[in-house]
């Protein structure tokens, strides 16, 4: 190539860790190269993508504007849930797959995108207002405005009609939080295969899915720990197991289990006695996996004032009173109390 030449990178091609598809690179109207997969079966079909495209770009440079798709919202939602498979968890995939299946498409699949106004955002959600809490009209909207936003990208309309548009005002977390007397009489209400469940849950604020989805190879017995490959947000983390957490999975007989299996066949409140006792609202984030402090923010008010120590401030907590038995022996934990014989 002579010297000073700027190699033209615009064509069809293969991507080395996905060689099955076709690849497609242009510049479009704003200057800015695109690189997109294109749904080809053979080259010339690819080529002929790729024309299609280029043909839209020297359309709206003429024009000056982009003209809007004519896809209707339920051809652009399947573009659009086949983007996100490649990037959420399959937990996540199908919280957003339910959404747009059972909610957002009902309610504008045969409109054309490029119709949808701010005015039918704001319809649809005074619609589900009356239906749903005010958490999961927000979560719906979430999906709605990311959906627009991919469709600006792609340049199918050229604004997001969803933007600006606020959610509802969800009302405060609770203050209201389990007692460690309240717990013992819960445990002991449980069925005895459902107590471990629900000692491991209050004793380190593992979701109900991290729980039921335990296996053994999570469990480091020697450092006092469970790891969690996958969490809802999609990152792994570290759960920390203070004495009550442990005995809890001790009196799950494991028998001839195989690793891999699960531990138990088949919200807590741990975060408000941490504040209780002292542990700061950041290790407690970190403790119950949130990324920023909004979801442990519930707790602020428990306590003016690393995760393992955390932790074993619960053992304080659960201990059902500071007196000791007349005869002296100590007088045990409630969880203790509660869980049944190991074997």
């Amino acid at each position: 190539m002579p010297r000073g030449k700027v190699k033209d990178r615009d064509g069809i091609y293969r991507r080395k860790d996905k060689p099955g598809t076709w690849w497609g690179s242009w510049i479009d109207a704003s200057g800015k190269r695109r690189q997109r997969k294109l749904e080809a079966h053979t080259l010339q079909h690819a080529r002929t993508l790729l024309s299609a495209e280029k043909a839209r770009v020297e359309k709206t440079v003429t024009l000056g504007y982009a003209p809007p798709s004519a896809e209707t919202f339920s051809v652009v939602s399947a573009r659009f849930l086949k983007h996100q498979k490649a990037k959420l968890t399959p937990a996540g995939y199908k919280r957003e797959s339910g959404i747009m299946e059972s909610h957002l498409k009902p309610f504008f699949g045969s409109v054309k995108l490029a119709e949808v106004r701010r005015a039918d955002v704001q319809k649809y959600m005074t619609h589900r207002s009356g239906e749903v809490s005010p958490a999961s009209v927000t979560k719906e909207l979430n999906v709605l405005k990311h959906l627009m936003g991919l469709a600006v990208e792609w340049e199918l309309i050229p604004t997001n009609p969803a933007h600006g548009v606020k959610p509802p005002k969800v009302p405060a977390g609770r203050v209201r939080y389990l007692q460690p007397g309240e717990l013992r009489a819960i445990l002991e209400a449980c069925p005895e295969w459902l107590r471990p469940i629900a000692c491991l849950a209050a004793a380190t604020g593992m979701r109900r899915s991290e729980v039921l989805g335990l296996r053994w190879l999570d469990i480091d017995s020697q450092g006092g720990r469970i790891m969690l490959p996958q969490t809802k947000n999609g990152d792994g983390r570290i759960v920390y197991l203070n004495k009550q957490a442990q005995q809890a999975i001790a009196v799950v007989p494991q028998g001839k289990a195989k690793p891999t299996d699960f531990v138990f066949n088949g919200e807590p409140m741990t975060a408000s006695w941490m504040r209780m006792k002292g542990a700061d609202i950041h290790t407690v984030a970190l403790i119950l996996g949130h990324k920023d402090l909004r979801m442990a923010a519930r707790y602020q008010h428990l306590s003016p004032a690393f995760l393992s120590d955390a932790v074993k401030l619960l053992d304080g907590a659960y201990a059902e009173s500071p007196e000791k038995p007349e005869n002296g022996a100590s007088s045990g934990s409630i969880v203790t109390k509660a869980l049944p014989a190991g074997n």
